[in-house]
């Protein structure tokens, strides 16, 4: 790979890292406050309308950095990768142009109802205005996932004067690798977003601090990350991975570090790539379960990189074999600890386990690791093609910036980037610190406790 290519790889790979960190937040973080305004609204207790508020200032400061880095990577299609934006534009336009102009409009406009309308709406008018700001949300997530899941899988498509145009919208809209990678790719959000809300409680508990607020937000986003936990095993990572097997075979065997073709195939728990030798050093292997999860067949045929042209192989076998595993081992982790979350609870001991609650604060930053991993296990997969089959990642950049500009805007970005990190910490941590409500006040018990009275005092996290 030749200089100019890998620094325009990384820059994009850079800045959209960077940017999903917040944008998985904000997807995630719409639904559970639509849930918390749902609960207000069921069970008229204002705790709920309270903590609903409370992650609506995180939303809105997530949202504000989120679109900050996020309009860059609009430009960096014409100025870094302006080959591609001519070939392909002409069918991933229409997806990114409704993202823009529809979804995107649609969140903001409602999220600054959402901040500024709660005393000027009624509570049924507020609580319509959190559940357009997750739809306008998640339609937003939407094109996003199926601009890459064209790239993935292109369809709908006929060659045009200078690449490639669209034949059928809704056939683009319908792609079938689209349904469950984005599925798979909103419960990753929400397991996130239920993870941030579970350690906040956590925090609020050990701090003894707004002791009602931390048993609301742990037991909201216990619940909501064990559901979408289990569901991204299944069916939604399933399912995305027949999809791999059937329309990207060597990136299968590039995933699973399967070097040579076989029947009864294997899956590697455990192992090391070395490409000088084409094995898995140290491997630890379930027998056949490879073939059996890919074909529900246990001696089905998998085929391995040997049966692939290196040309067509992935050309960074390695990182993505590490970013796959991470990625399932942190989901599988994941499940484990809300299993033994929701057994707490319903023992009812989470609340005074101090040592749990420890794990679930400290869990905070695994959902965000695990859906980098996952993303780059998608890019990553799909290399050497930046649309699969069709046009190769080295036939994408422009051709007239030059890798000095390209690692200067890099630097730039680098430094602007972590400006704009310290600052939403600085401001996220001041919201935390103030808590969902200033002086709290409960008017009902959530379970067994006190009623009126005031928040509790601080205390050490020890």
């Amino acid at each position: 790979m030749d200089s100019v290519l890998a620094l325009h790889r990384f820059h994009f790979a850079f800045t959209i890292t960077f940017h999903y960190l917040f944008a998985q937040l904000t997807m995630g973080l719409a639904l559970l406050i639509f849930v918390l305004k749902s609960i207000a609204m069921k069970t008229g207790d204002d705790r709920y309308h309270h903590a609903a508020r409370f992650w609506i200032k995180i939303f809105a400061i997530t949202f504000a950095v989120g679109v900050v880095t996020g309009i860059p990577m609009e430009f960096q299609f014409g100025t870094n990768w302006s080959r591609f934006s001519r070939y392909a534009g002409g069918v991933i336009g229409q997806t990114l142009a409704m993202e823009g102009v529809f979804a995107f409009f649609l969140e903001s406009s409602f999220l600054g109802l959402l901040i500024y309308g709660e005393n000027r709406l009624s509570r049924k008018l507020h609580w319509l205005t959190s559940l357009v700001l997750l739809v306008g949300t998640w339609l937003s997530g939407f094109f996003i996932v199926a601009t890459d899941a064209w790239m993935q899988h292109p369809v709908a498509y006929a060659p045009g004067r200078d690449g490639v145009v669209l034949s059928s919208f809704w056939g683009l809209i319908l792609n079938p690798w689209t349904f469950w990678m984005y599925l798979h790719n909103m419960l990753g959000t929400v397991v996130t977003a239920s993870f941030v809300m579970a350690s906040a409680g956590a925090f609020y508990l050990l701090a003894q601090k707004q002791e009602e607020y931390g048993r609301i937000f742990v037991r909201t986003g216990v619940i909501a990350a064990a559901i979408a936990s289990v569901l991204m095993l299944f069916p939604t990572g399933d399912r995305q991975g027949v999809m791999v097997t059937r329309y990207q075979p060597v990136t299968l065997a590039a995933m699973e570090g399967l070097f040579e073709s076989v029947n009864g195939a294997p899956i590697a728990m455990l192992g090391q790539p070395d490409m000088e030798k084409q094995k898995l050093d140290n491997p630890l292997l379930v027998p056949r379960a490879l073939s059996f999860l890919t074909y529900q067949e246990w001696a089905a045929h998998v085929k391995g990189l040997n049966a692939f042209p290196p040309a067509d192989r992935p050309d960074n076998i390695p990182l993505l074999y590490y970013s796959y595993h991470i990625m399932v081992g942190l989901g599988t982790l994941f499940i484990a600890v809300m299993l033994v979350s929701l057994w707490l609870m319903r023992r009812g001991s989470i609340y005074e386990c101090r040592p749990w609650l420890w794990v679930l604060m400290l869990s905070l930053p695994f959902p965000f690791i695990a859906n980098t991993a996952g993303w780059m296990t998608a890019e990553l997969g799909r290399q050497p093609w930046l649309v699969y089959g069709l046009m190769r990642t080295a036939a994408g950049p422009s051709m007239q910036v030059s890798s000095g500009n390209t690692l200067f805007t890099l630097l730039g970005f680098m430094g602007m980037y972590t400006l704009l990190a310290i600052l939403f910490l600085f401001l996220t941590r001041r919201e935390f610190e103030h808590g969902p409500e200033p002086e709290f006040e409960s008017t009902e018990p959530l379970s067994g406790g006190a009623g009126r009275g005031p928040r509790g005092a601080s205390a050490p996290l020890s």
